[in-house]
């Protein structure tokens, strides 16, 4: 097995950084959140999503194969020190059954140029924005949500996140506490954001998919406005399962919301980079 520890040979030093592993937190037997080192000149936008890798395992030959690489959302704000990701653990997975095994001080590769349509700028200006996702697609809205200029933008700022069980609620806690120990947004969070968890496979207070939320109205529960999308006032941004993702879509279009892109802005959008 590769040693993670020993220094890396990056096989194309213009497209990959060779960093150090800071923390892991192992949330159950399939989730785990890693932070790494941030070079100095790494600069993103909250919601992009960047490659991360590790050695190819050598062959028979004696010859190590290709770098494995993967597209990770980064899950720290814009203004933080080290970047953190979530993930799945995959067993045979070529990447993340070997990525759960890395410990802190173990190198990782890490892609130069983030990148992704999950950011304000691909966004038109509006009253409330909804952060709606599944499982590991919470990791861009951890960023977005902890930007000092999403609260300038919009009045509330919704994170729905939608699970099997309830372990699988990564930064619950964090997320429950309205983000109060954030260094940047802690004031504005209190008043402006909201959190809304929901488990289908185990009791919970909230036991529903993420559409039927917005189609009982439950999702807007709280807030100011009407209860549905509004194509005047209501952005949103989705990642998760492909499956939600083209349900939510189709009723955000429905109502008459138009995707948005990097280039075109509108009143939703989707990281097309993670869908089928």
């Amino acid at each position: 097995m590769t040693d993670l520890r020993a220094p890396v040979l990056i096989p194309d030093s213009t497209a990959f950084h060779s960093v150090a592993v800071t923390w892991v937190r192992h949330w159950n037997e399939h989730l785990f959140s890693f932070a790494v080192e941030r070079p100095a000149s790494f600069r993103f936008r909250s919601g992009e999503f960047v490659m991360i890798g590790l050695p190819g395992v050598e062959g028979e030959d004696g010859k190590a194969a290709k770098p494995v690489m993967r597209a990770y959302s980064i899950a720290s704000p814009a203004w933080a020190e080290e970047l953190e990701f979530l993930s799945i653990k995959v067993p045979e997975g070529p990447l993340t059954g070997r990525l759960q095994q890395i410990e802190t001080g173990d190198q990782v590769y890490l892609g130069k140029k983030p990148t992704g349509t999950l950011v304000l700028d691909a966004l038109l200006g509006g009253r409330r924005l909804f952060l709606l996702s599944t499982g590991t697609g919470l990791a861009p809205f951890l960023s977005v949500a902890r930007d000092p200029d999403v609260y300038e933008r919009f009045d509330e700022v919704v994170v729905v996140h939608g699970v099997r069980r309830v372990d699988d609620l990564a930064w619950r806690e964090m997320l429950e506490a309205k983000l109060a120990e954030d260094p940047l947004v802690s004031e504005q969070a209190a008043t402006q954001f909201r959190y809304l968890p929901t488990v289908t496979r185990e009791d919970f207070p909230v036991q529903a998919r993420i559409p039927a939320l917005i189609e009982d109205g439950r999702l807007f529960d709280g807030l100011g406005g009407e209860a549905k999308f509004d194509p005047e006032n209501d952005r949103v941004m989705l990642c998760g399962s492909t499956a939600m993702i083209r349900e939510v879509a189709g009723m955000l279009e429905q109502r008459g919301l138009v995707e948005g892109s990097n280039a075109n802005p509108g009143q939703f959008v989707i990281e097309r980079a993670f869908v089928d």
